[in-house]
């Protein structure tokens, strides 16, 4: 199905801000595509917690004060409906443009041929339960890519969790998943502790394969040389790349 004019205008202004996520270096973490030391396996993120996702794929790095994280800031919490608004679409357009052209590769890199369900990942707030209305808007409403498989399978616990921190009962599953695939959508990996959460609880409720995409790496730029190693990226991004088929 072509794309609405929409899903490029919108999008095409980001691949200036926007960079490739990398594979294959020993700077990459190879289960997030964070920046790591050469010497380690994976990040410090990813080596402190378990890997429930079958595949993560981000689709961009996102430089902290750079254009991505301000539009994946200020679409949820700015004061300005109109400044959300705009923000929200544009995240959409970057969403669905992606997916379009990848989601067989995250769903193959996950080891299934296609992903029966989508879903996001509920917000880490605990009581009560807080739902993430922008998110959910974009991938079951606007994200046409998406919106016909969207279901909400997942649910905050009222068991407290430190942010960032991965609970394994951080969330509970609304139903019954035995044999289902799920892609599990989440706008900001910066730990992973979320999504790692809410894979666990997919699989515990019986999802065979869960592959999570994500909007935005989080990238420190202050943090050791990770602005230095984010600087050298390529530019502009290229849409024809994606983190496990680049």
């Amino acid at each position: 199905m072509a794309l609405p004019s929409a899903v490029f205008e919108l999008s095409d202004p980001y691949a200036n801000f926007m960079r490739n996520p990398v594979s294959g270096s020993d700077r990459v973490c190879p289960v997030c595509f964070g920046f790591k030391q050469a010497t380690y396996k994976l990040c410090i993120a990813c080596d402190r917690q378990p890997n429930h996702c079958d595949a993560i794929v981000p689709i961009t790095y996102s430089l902290e004060t750079g254009q991505v994280h301000h539009a994946l800031r200020h679409y949820k919490d700015d004061r300005r409906k109109e400044i959300r608004t705009e923000f929200t679409f544009d995240l959409t357009a970057i969403l669905w443009r992606f997916l379009a052209k990848h989601e067989t590769c995250a769903a193959e890199s996950s080891g299934t041929d296609t992903f029966d369900m989508v879903t996001v990942v509920p917000s880490g707030q605990a009581t009560p339960d807080s739902p993430r209305p922008r998110l959910t808007r974009i991938v079951e409403e606007y994200c046409e890519h998406t919106a016909p498989r969207f279901r909400t399978l997942l649910e905050r616990t009222d068991q407290p969790a430190e942010a960032h921190c991965y609970k394994a009962d951080r969330f509970d599953a609304r139903d019954n998943l035995t044999g289902e695939s799920v892609l599990l959508i989440d706008d900001t990996w910066t730990t992973g502790a979320s999504v790692q959460s809410a894979a666990r609880t997919l699989k515990s409720a019986g999802a065979s394969k869960v592959g999570a995409v994500v909007i935005g790496r989080h990238v420190n730029g202050e943090f050791d040389d990770h602005g230095a190693l984010y600087r050298n990226l390529r530019e502009p991004f290229d849409w024809d790349l994606c983190a496990v088929r680049s």
